[in-house]
């Protein structure tokens, strides 16, 4: 081939490798986004798996419910909080037993003692919070035989 003839030619690539290229490009720029969205979705926090058991005691003052940590994965304390429904619980209505100190984690054996003049009407939750504060589960619910 004459080193003219190249320069002056008018032959390209045809249309279909075009296509095929660019169909190619967007296959492989698919396949990273995607595996980038899979991989930082696995980073995120998800619920920890716990048992928690329930006792409650209806007395003329106040009622009492522990709430035990009775096994599955350990938790850390400060992402987990109490919400009740059905009556105003404050700071000093709970009480942590079994080691716990407030600021470590939450082992089965542990509990929380809630102490309220009346939980028969209440529903409380035992609600995980991720660290971010972004996601929240349920753990464990109970009810008050009148709720």
């Amino acid at each position: 081939m004459h080193i003219k003839q190249f320069i002056t030619s008018q032959r390209a690539v045809s249309p279909v490798i075009g296509v095929i290229l660019m169909v190619a490009i967007t296959v492989i720029l698919a396949a990273v986004v995607g595996t980038f969205v899979i991989g930082l979705g696995d980073s995120i926090g998800t619920a920890p798996t716990a048992n928690f058991n329930f006792d409650y005691t209806n007395a003329t003052g106040n009622d009492t419910l522990v709430i035990t940590h009775s096994g599955g994965d350990t938790i850390d304390g400060s992402q987990l909080s109490i919400v009740a429904s059905g009556v105003e619980l404050s700071p000093s209505d709970t009480t942590w037993s079994g080691g716990y100190d407030g600021a470590a984690r939450v082992n089965a054996g542990q509990s929380i003692t809630v102490e309220e003049g009346n939980l028969s009407d209440a529903t409380i939750r035992l609600v995980w919070t991720d660290a971010s504060g972004d996601r929240s589960a349920t753990l464990a619910t109970w009810s008050g035989p009148n709720a």
